[in-house]
Protein backbone atom coordinates (compact mmCIF):
# COMPACT_ATOMS: atom_id res chain seq x y z
CA UNK A 1 0.00 0.00 0.00
CA UNK A 2 1.25 3.47 -0.84
CA UNK A 3 1.65 6.00 1.97
CA UNK A 4 -1.14 8.60 2.39
CA UNK A 5 -0.62 11.97 0.77
CA UNK A 6 -1.56 13.73 4.02
CA UNK A 7 -1.24 12.35 7.56
CA UNK A 8 -2.45 14.34 10.57
CA UNK A 9 -1.82 12.87 14.03
CA UNK A 10 -3.01 14.31 17.38
CA UNK A 11 -3.05 17.86 16.00
CA UNK A 12 -3.75 20.51 18.64
CA UNK A 13 -4.30 24.24 18.24
CA UNK A 14 -5.08 26.34 21.32
CA UNK A 15 -5.36 30.11 21.30
CA UNK A 16 -4.24 31.72 24.59
CA UNK A 17 -6.53 34.22 26.34
CA UNK A 18 -4.47 36.90 28.07
CA UNK A 19 -5.34 39.57 30.60
CA UNK A 20 -3.47 42.41 32.23
CA UNK A 21 -2.32 45.93 31.38
CA UNK A 22 1.28 46.15 32.54
CA UNK A 23 2.04 42.42 32.66
CA UNK A 24 -0.02 40.09 30.52
CA UNK A 25 -0.77 36.64 31.86
CA UNK A 26 -2.60 33.72 30.37
CA UNK A 27 -6.02 33.26 31.97
CA UNK A 28 -7.42 30.62 29.65
CA UNK A 29 -7.27 28.96 26.26
CA UNK A 30 -9.60 28.49 23.31
CA UNK A 31 -9.50 24.78 22.46
CA UNK A 32 -10.07 25.23 18.72
CA UNK A 33 -8.55 21.89 17.63
CA UNK A 34 -7.91 19.21 20.24
CA UNK A 35 -6.17 16.02 19.14
CA UNK A 36 -7.38 15.54 15.56
CA UNK A 37 -6.05 12.61 13.52
CA UNK A 38 -6.92 11.86 9.90
CA UNK A 39 -5.43 10.70 6.62
CA UNK A 40 -6.01 11.59 2.97
CA UNK A 41 -4.87 9.48 0.04
CA UNK A 42 -3.87 10.68 -3.40
CA UNK A 43 -6.87 11.33 -5.65
CA UNK A 44 -9.31 11.08 -2.73
CA UNK A 45 -11.84 13.55 -1.30
CA UNK A 46 -12.31 13.69 2.46
CA UNK A 47 -15.39 15.64 3.55
CA UNK A 48 -15.24 17.50 6.87
CA UNK A 49 -18.56 18.46 8.46
CA UNK A 50 -19.68 20.06 11.71
CA UNK A 51 -21.41 23.09 13.17
CA UNK A 52 -19.99 26.60 12.93
CA UNK A 53 -17.27 27.13 15.52
CA UNK A 54 -16.27 23.48 15.82
CA UNK A 55 -12.75 24.16 14.52
CA UNK A 56 -12.94 23.13 10.86
CA UNK A 57 -11.32 26.28 9.42
CA UNK A 58 -8.66 26.35 12.15
CA UNK A 59 -7.82 22.72 11.36
CA UNK A 60 -7.43 23.57 7.66
CA UNK A 61 -5.12 26.49 8.43
CA UNK A 62 -3.08 24.44 10.86
CA UNK A 63 -2.61 21.70 8.25
CA UNK A 64 -1.29 24.26 5.76
CA UNK A 65 0.84 25.88 8.49
CA UNK A 66 -0.93 29.20 7.97
CA UNK A 67 -1.26 29.10 11.75
CA UNK A 68 1.29 27.23 13.84
CA UNK A 69 -0.13 24.19 15.68
CA UNK A 70 0.29 23.98 19.44
CA UNK A 71 1.36 20.34 19.11
CA UNK A 72 0.89 17.29 16.93
CA UNK A 73 2.11 16.12 13.57
CA UNK A 74 1.27 17.00 9.96
CA UNK A 75 3.01 14.94 7.30
CA UNK A 76 2.58 15.86 3.63
CA UNK A 77 4.16 13.66 0.98
CA UNK A 78 6.07 11.98 3.80
CA UNK A 79 7.59 15.21 5.16
CA UNK A 80 6.85 16.63 8.60
CA UNK A 81 5.51 20.19 8.30
CA UNK A 82 5.19 21.13 11.98
CA UNK A 83 8.27 23.11 13.00
CA UNK A 84 9.55 23.43 9.43
CA UNK A 85 11.05 26.81 8.53
CA UNK A 86 9.36 29.13 6.03
CA UNK A 87 12.22 28.60 3.60
CA UNK A 88 11.83 24.82 3.71
CA UNK A 89 8.04 25.10 3.49
CA UNK A 90 8.12 27.23 0.35
CA UNK A 91 8.70 24.45 -2.22
CA UNK A 92 6.05 22.29 -0.52
CA UNK A 93 3.48 25.09 -0.66
CA UNK A 94 3.33 24.63 -4.43
CA UNK A 95 1.59 21.32 -3.80
CA UNK A 96 -0.78 22.59 -1.08
CA UNK A 97 -3.36 25.22 -1.97
CA UNK A 98 -6.57 26.52 -0.45
CA UNK A 99 -9.93 27.73 -1.75
CA UNK A 100 -11.41 30.15 0.75
CA UNK A 101 -15.01 30.42 1.87
CA UNK A 102 -15.68 34.06 1.00
CA UNK A 103 -15.17 34.79 -2.72
CA UNK A 104 -15.41 38.53 -2.02
CA UNK A 105 -12.77 39.08 0.68
CA UNK A 106 -10.33 36.40 -0.55
CA UNK A 107 -9.38 38.37 -3.69
CA UNK A 108 -7.29 41.55 -3.59
CA UNK A 109 -9.59 44.32 -4.92
CA UNK A 110 -6.59 46.38 -6.09
CA UNK A 111 -5.22 43.70 -8.39
CA UNK A 112 -6.44 42.56 -11.78
CA UNK A 113 -7.41 38.93 -12.28
CA UNK A 114 -4.26 38.31 -14.32
CA UNK A 115 -2.12 39.43 -11.36
CA UNK A 116 -4.10 37.44 -8.80
CA UNK A 117 -3.63 34.20 -10.72
CA UNK A 118 -0.24 34.95 -12.28
CA UNK A 119 1.68 36.24 -9.24
CA UNK A 120 2.08 32.75 -7.67
CA UNK A 121 3.54 31.46 -10.95
CA UNK A 122 5.98 34.35 -11.16
CA UNK A 123 6.93 34.03 -7.49
CA UNK A 124 7.81 30.35 -7.89
CA UNK A 125 9.55 30.93 -11.21
CA UNK A 126 7.15 28.81 -13.26
CA UNK A 127 6.44 31.32 -16.03
CA UNK A 128 6.96 34.90 -17.09
CA UNK A 129 6.15 37.40 -19.82
CA UNK A 130 3.93 36.21 -22.65
CA UNK A 131 4.02 32.63 -21.40
CA UNK A 132 2.64 33.74 -18.03
CA UNK A 133 -0.28 35.54 -19.66
CA UNK A 134 -1.00 32.56 -21.89
CA UNK A 135 -1.06 30.18 -18.93
CA UNK A 136 -3.30 32.45 -16.87
CA UNK A 137 -5.77 32.78 -19.74
CA UNK A 138 -5.73 29.00 -20.14
CA UNK A 139 -6.62 28.61 -16.46
CA UNK A 140 -9.45 31.11 -16.83
CA UNK A 141 -10.91 29.06 -19.66
CA UNK A 142 -10.48 25.85 -17.67
CA UNK A 143 -12.61 27.17 -14.79
CA UNK A 144 -15.35 28.49 -17.09
CA UNK A 145 -14.30 32.12 -17.58
CA UNK A 146 -13.12 33.94 -20.69
CA UNK A 147 -9.54 34.95 -21.60
CA UNK A 148 -10.49 38.64 -21.80
CA UNK A 149 -11.30 38.56 -18.07
CA UNK A 150 -7.52 38.72 -17.58
CA UNK A 151 -7.54 42.53 -17.27
CA UNK A 152 -10.64 42.95 -15.10
CA UNK A 153 -10.88 43.63 -11.36
CA UNK A 154 -12.68 41.34 -8.85
CA UNK A 155 -15.54 43.80 -8.27
CA UNK A 156 -16.62 43.32 -11.90
CA UNK A 157 -17.59 39.69 -11.27
CA UNK A 158 -20.45 37.87 -9.55
CA UNK A 159 -19.90 35.67 -6.49
CA UNK A 160 -19.78 32.49 -8.53
CA UNK A 161 -17.30 34.00 -10.99
CA UNK A 162 -15.10 35.19 -8.15
CA UNK A 163 -15.01 31.70 -6.70
CA UNK A 164 -13.94 30.42 -10.12
CA UNK A 165 -11.09 32.94 -9.98
CA UNK A 166 -10.17 31.58 -6.55
CA UNK A 167 -10.15 28.06 -7.97
CA UNK A 168 -7.93 29.17 -10.87
CA UNK A 169 -5.52 30.76 -8.38
CA UNK A 170 -5.41 27.49 -6.42
CA UNK A 171 -4.63 25.57 -9.63
CA UNK A 172 -1.92 27.97 -10.77
CA UNK A 173 0.93 26.03 -9.14
CA UNK A 174 -0.38 22.60 -10.19
CA UNK A 175 -0.91 21.34 -6.61
CA UNK A 176 -1.54 17.80 -5.42
CA UNK A 177 -3.75 18.83 -2.46
CA UNK A 178 -6.48 21.47 -2.35
CA UNK A 179 -8.21 22.35 0.90
CA UNK A 180 -11.64 23.78 0.06
CA UNK A 181 -12.95 25.64 3.11
CA UNK A 182 -16.71 25.80 2.46
CA UNK A 183 -16.21 26.88 -1.17
CA UNK A 184 -19.94 26.95 -2.00
CA UNK A 185 -21.61 28.12 1.23
CA UNK A 186 -21.74 31.78 0.13
CA UNK A 187 -23.22 30.99 -3.30
CA UNK A 188 -26.73 30.48 -4.68
CA UNK A 189 -27.91 26.87 -5.00
CA UNK A 190 -27.70 26.80 -8.79
CA UNK A 191 -24.18 28.26 -8.69
CA UNK A 192 -23.20 25.78 -5.97
CA UNK A 193 -23.97 22.90 -8.32
CA UNK A 194 -21.81 24.45 -11.05
CA UNK A 195 -18.84 24.92 -8.72
CA UNK A 196 -19.14 21.41 -7.25
CA UNK A 197 -19.27 19.87 -10.73
CA UNK A 198 -16.27 21.97 -11.75
CA UNK A 199 -14.28 20.70 -8.77
CA UNK A 200 -15.21 17.10 -9.61
CA UNK A 201 -14.16 17.53 -13.25
CA UNK A 202 -10.84 19.10 -12.21
CA UNK A 203 -10.18 16.22 -9.85
CA UNK A 204 -10.82 13.67 -12.60
CA UNK A 205 -8.61 15.53 -15.08
CA UNK A 206 -5.73 16.48 -12.76
CA UNK A 207 -5.77 13.76 -10.11
CA UNK A 208 -6.29 16.23 -7.27
CA UNK A 209 -6.92 15.38 -3.63
CA UNK A 210 -9.48 17.45 -1.71
CA UNK A 211 -10.14 18.15 1.94
CA UNK A 212 -13.66 19.47 1.43
CA UNK A 213 -15.24 21.44 4.27
CA UNK A 214 -18.98 22.12 4.08
CA UNK A 215 -22.19 22.52 6.06
CA UNK A 216 -24.45 21.04 3.39
CA UNK A 217 -24.41 17.29 3.95
CA UNK A 218 -25.98 16.74 0.53
CA UNK A 219 -23.01 18.42 -1.14
CA UNK A 220 -20.57 16.46 1.02
CA UNK A 221 -22.17 13.15 0.03
CA UNK A 222 -21.96 14.07 -3.65
CA UNK A 223 -18.25 14.91 -3.66
CA UNK A 224 -16.65 12.83 -0.87
CA UNK A 225 -15.13 9.37 -0.72
CA UNK A 226 -14.93 9.54 3.07
CA UNK A 227 -16.48 11.87 5.66
CA UNK A 228 -15.14 13.02 9.04
CA UNK A 229 -17.55 14.56 11.55
CA UNK A 230 -16.09 17.21 13.87
CA UNK A 231 -17.55 18.51 17.13
CA UNK A 232 -15.96 21.09 19.43
CA UNK A 233 -12.41 20.53 18.20
CA UNK A 234 -12.51 16.72 17.94
CA UNK A 235 -13.27 14.14 15.26
CA UNK A 236 -16.18 12.07 16.59
CA UNK A 237 -16.75 9.84 13.55
CA UNK A 238 -14.89 8.96 10.36
CA UNK A 239 -16.21 6.63 7.69
CA UNK A 240 -16.69 5.94 4.04
CA UNK A 241 -19.49 8.11 2.66
CA UNK A 242 -22.04 5.33 2.23
CA UNK A 243 -21.29 3.90 5.66
CA UNK A 244 -21.81 7.22 7.42
CA UNK A 245 -25.02 8.13 5.61
CA UNK A 246 -26.55 4.65 5.79
CA UNK A 247 -25.49 3.75 9.34
CA UNK A 248 -24.26 6.73 11.42
CA UNK A 249 -22.78 5.58 14.73
CA UNK A 250 -22.29 8.75 16.78
CA UNK A 251 -25.39 10.55 18.12
CA UNK A 252 -24.09 13.84 16.73
CA UNK A 253 -23.84 12.35 13.24
CA UNK A 254 -27.40 11.05 13.64
CA UNK A 255 -28.58 14.54 14.59
CA UNK A 256 -26.86 16.17 11.62
CA UNK A 257 -28.28 13.67 9.15
CA UNK A 258 -31.79 13.81 10.61
CA UNK A 259 -31.86 17.55 9.85
CA UNK A 260 -31.23 17.01 6.13
CA UNK A 261 -34.54 17.36 4.23
CA UNK A 262 -35.70 14.46 2.06
CA UNK A 263 -37.48 15.27 -1.25
CA UNK A 264 -40.21 12.68 -0.50
CA UNK A 265 -42.74 14.32 1.92
CA UNK A 266 -43.95 10.99 3.30
CA UNK A 267 -40.47 9.70 4.08
CA UNK A 268 -39.54 13.08 5.51
CA UNK A 269 -42.54 13.04 7.87
CA UNK A 270 -42.11 9.39 8.89
CA UNK A 271 -38.45 9.44 9.87
CA UNK A 272 -37.26 9.99 13.42
CA UNK A 273 -35.78 13.40 14.14
CA UNK A 274 -32.96 13.86 16.64
CA UNK A 275 -33.46 17.24 18.28
CA UNK A 276 -30.50 18.60 20.23
CA UNK A 277 -31.08 20.66 23.36
CA UNK A 278 -29.01 23.67 24.32
CA UNK A 279 -26.16 25.44 22.58
CA UNK A 280 -22.66 24.34 21.68
CA UNK A 281 -20.46 24.65 24.81
CA UNK A 282 -17.73 27.29 24.86
CA UNK A 283 -14.40 26.07 23.46
CA UNK A 284 -12.67 27.97 26.28
CA UNK A 285 -14.17 25.54 28.81
CA UNK A 286 -15.15 22.31 27.01
CA UNK A 287 -17.14 19.71 28.97
CA UNK A 288 -15.37 16.85 30.69
CA UNK A 289 -15.69 13.34 29.32
CA UNK A 290 -17.49 13.25 26.00
CA UNK A 291 -17.80 16.81 24.77
CA UNK A 292 -21.18 16.06 23.25
CA UNK A 293 -22.78 14.69 26.44
CA UNK A 294 -24.37 18.04 27.41
CA UNK A 295 -26.61 17.85 24.32
CA UNK A 296 -26.83 14.11 23.70
CA UNK A 297 -30.28 12.45 24.15
CA UNK A 298 -28.59 9.14 25.13
CA UNK A 299 -25.91 10.41 27.55
CA UNK A 300 -25.35 8.71 30.92
CA UNK A 301 -23.03 9.30 33.87
CA UNK A 302 -20.08 7.63 32.15
CA UNK A 303 -20.30 10.16 29.29
CA UNK A 304 -19.63 13.04 31.71
CA UNK A 305 -16.58 11.43 33.32
CA UNK A 306 -14.80 9.33 30.67
CA UNK A 307 -13.75 10.58 27.25
CA UNK A 308 -14.51 7.93 24.62
CA UNK A 309 -11.72 6.89 22.27
CA UNK A 310 -12.16 6.38 18.55
CA UNK A 311 -13.15 2.73 18.10
CA UNK A 312 -13.64 0.62 15.00
CA UNK A 313 -17.24 -0.52 14.42
CA UNK A 314 -16.77 -1.68 10.82
CA UNK A 315 -13.92 -1.72 8.32
CA UNK A 316 -12.99 1.93 7.76
CA UNK A 317 -15.72 3.17 10.12
CA UNK A 318 -14.65 4.59 13.50
CA UNK A 319 -16.52 6.63 16.10
CA UNK A 320 -15.96 7.94 19.63
CA UNK A 321 -19.06 7.13 21.68
CA UNK A 322 -19.95 5.18 24.83
CA UNK A 323 -23.47 4.49 23.48
CA UNK A 324 -23.17 3.98 19.71
CA UNK A 325 -26.27 3.98 17.52
CA UNK A 326 -27.13 1.73 14.57
CA UNK A 327 -24.94 -1.11 15.73
CA UNK A 328 -25.45 -4.57 17.20
CA UNK A 329 -23.23 -3.67 20.12
CA UNK A 330 -25.22 -2.96 23.30
CA UNK A 331 -25.26 0.61 24.58
CA UNK A 332 -24.48 -0.66 28.10
CA UNK A 333 -21.74 -3.07 27.06
CA UNK A 334 -19.28 -3.89 29.83
CA UNK A 335 -16.06 -3.92 27.83
CA UNK A 336 -15.68 -1.54 24.87
CA UNK A 337 -13.67 -2.54 21.77
CA UNK A 338 -10.01 -1.70 21.70
CA UNK A 339 -9.35 1.80 20.28
CA UNK A 340 -7.50 2.11 17.03
CA UNK A 341 -4.19 3.96 16.68
CA UNK A 342 -3.86 7.77 16.55
CA UNK A 343 -3.91 7.91 12.75
CA UNK A 344 -7.21 6.93 11.13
Amino acid sequence: MTAPLLEVADLVKHFPIKSGIVVEREVGRVHAVDGVSLTLNAGETLGLVGESGCGKSTLCRAILQLTSPTSGSVKFMGQELVGMSRRDLRPLRRNMQMIFQDPFSSLNPRKRVGQIIGDPMALHGLAGGADLKRRVQGLLERVGLRPEHYNRYPHEFSGGQRQRIGIARALALEPKLIIADEPVSALDVSVQAQIVNLLKDLQDDLGLSYLFVAHDLGVVRHVSDRVAVMYLGKIVENSGTDGLYDRPIHPYSNALLSAVPIPDPRRNAARERVVLDGDVPSPTDPPTGCRFHTRCPWSTDVCATEEPALESFAPGHVAACHHPRNTEMSADRLSPPQPIGPTL
